[in-house]
Formats: structure tokens, sequence, C-alpha cells
């Protein structure tokens, strides 16, 4: 899986959604490997983040290589700042299909890389089941970067009433995970999903 992630102004941010949204998702889409793709915006920071997702690590390097030069291009004039992260999906159910009106929580973890298949465990065995329980849980991921020992958990719930009611639940399975995967929460953020979608392999 790839992310980016990019700031800019606000008043800007409109027509990178729209050219990402368009040109981007029809270019990404054609690619060999393609699995799916997110859409996700903080109108009011001036926040855009994009999630693809791959057959395999092949599938993913090589479009890397074809939509580099694109996505300064979509992105240009409102992003100032862009960060593209590759990761491993360690525990995946995104959802299949959601629009405008979803929104998203994206948590940004740090552990010993040693505690990789720790982490996966729990995400796995504790977490995933205890959020599917959730009221408007759509889908969450794990993602990991195990030589760094960086993680990114992903949930979409359906409406902005099931993320905020969701906050006291996630919360309680956050500080199971510092205690029992050993893991450090560094960020939350919540966005607006424009879209998010992946075709699960056949």
């Amino acid at each position: 899986m790839r992310t980016l992630y990019a700031t800019g102004d606000p008043a800007k941010l409109g027509a990178a959604v729209d050219a990402t949204a368009a040109e981007g998702r029809a270019l990404v889409s054609e690619l060999p490997g393609f699995r799916g793709m997110g859409l996700f915006v903080d109108r009011e920071l001036g926040k855009l983040l994009t999630a693809t997702w791959w057959d395999d690590e092949k599938s993913r390097q090589d479009s890397d290589e074809q939509l580099r030069e694109r996505r300064a291009v979509e992105l240009a004039p409102f992003a100032q700042t862009a960060a593209v992260d590759n990761w491993e999906a360690a525990v995946a159910r995104p959802p299949r299909s959601v629009g405008p009106g979803a929104w998203f929580r994206l948590a940004r973890l740090e552990f010993d890389p040693a505690d990789t298949d720790r982490l996966a465990s729990f995400f796995r065995d504790v977490a995933l089941p205890r959020l599917d329980a959730l009221p408007g849980f759509e889908g969450g991921s794990l993602l990991v970067d195990r030589a760094r020992g960086r993680a990114s958990v992903g949930v979409v719930w359906s409406d902005r009433d099931a993320l905020a009611a969701s906050r006291a639940g996630v919360a309680a399975i956050r500080g199971e995970a510092t205690a029992q995967a050993r893991v450090i929460t560094r960020s939350i953020e919540e966005f607006e999903v424009v879209f998010a979608g992946v075709t699960p392999p056949s």
C-alpha cells in the first residue's frame, strides 16, 4: 500500500481534490495490480490524504514510477508539503465502497520493530472484533513499516455521528494496545471521506 499526505492552503484544496478524484483516480485504476483507492480530506486545516492498494510489491513499485510526476501536477498549486510512504498491510479489512458522508480516523503509531507481529496479532484478534461491534464501522486496516517501527491504523465510519460516538470505545482499545502490544500513539487525525473502496482478492 502507498499513502500520500499533503498539506497546503485550505482555499486551494478543492481543485486538488477534484483533480485527484477525476484524472488521478482514472489513471491509477488502469495500472496493473491496482486494487483500490481512498481519498480523505480535512477542508478546514488544508490536508489531503490518499491511499492506494496493490496486489503485490512489484505492482506498487511499478506504479510509483508512472505516477510520480502526475501526482505533482494534480496537487499543484495546493500542496506546500507532501510525503509519500509505502506500507505492508499487516491486517486489512478495508471498505468495499463508501463515499461522501463517511468519515475516517487515522492513528500513527511507533513500536519496537521486534514487536511487529505482536501488534498485528493484537489488531487482528482484539481490536478489529471490537471495532466491528461499534455502530457505523465500515472497515479498518493496520499498515506497518517493519524496518522503521512505524504503523498507521485507519478506520472508516459510516458518518460523522458514528465517528464521534466511537471515540470513547476506540480510546479504550488504544490504551490496551499501549499495554499489550507496546505501542506509542504519535498522532490521531480525522478526515472527511471523498471516496474509498477496495476490491477483494479473487
